[in-house]
């Protein structure tokens, strides 16, 4: 099995499939930031499909396939089958190293975790979180499951 980058769908077909809502633009287009949930935050390269926030949450990756991975937590391998990009050619796939460093793992553990606590206090404070609310928690909680899998 292989990776065949070529597959890779095109970044605004991805993106707009995804639910975003892309501005006008030929290059660099804005969009809100999936991870924080943050309005209009979000870079992304119609070229490449590279995406960064400008906001400062740390959301960044140089593809599709890595926003993929990002998003959804999901590993490189399932991201590529998820996105057409993984072809059977009847070999073994190479074992993956760690999908981050660990200074990687830190920084989304300090932001996933931050943002865990905050929910945490309001939930205690009373407040009803809204379905969207409720969807990112349900994200953060995985990421940190995932790392913890890693390196645990």
């Amino acid at each position: 099995m292989t990776f065949e980058r070529d597959r890779l769908p095109d970044p605004r077909s991805y993106y707009e499939a995804q639910g975003l809502v892309l501005s006008k633009g030929k290059k660099w287009v804005t969009t809100a930031c999936q991870f924080h949930q943050g309005s209009d935050s979000m870079r992304i390269n119609l070229q490449s499909g590279a995406f960064v926030c400008m906001a400062g949450c740390g959301a960044r990756g140089g593809d599709v396939l890595a926003y993929c991975m990002a998003v959804h937590g999901l590993e490189f391998i399932e991201a590529a089958k998820d996105l057409g990009a993984w072809v059977d050619d009847g070999k073994q796939p190479p074992t993956a190293p760690a999908p981050f460093t660990p200074r990687q793992a830190l920084e989304v553990l300090m932001t996933e975790v931050n943002l865990i606590a905050v929910v945490a206090g309001n939930i205690g404070r009373g407040v009803v979180l809204s379905e969207t609310e409720r969807t990112r928690l349900l994200q953060a909680a995985g990421r940190v499951l995932r790392i913890a899998e890693v390196y645990a």
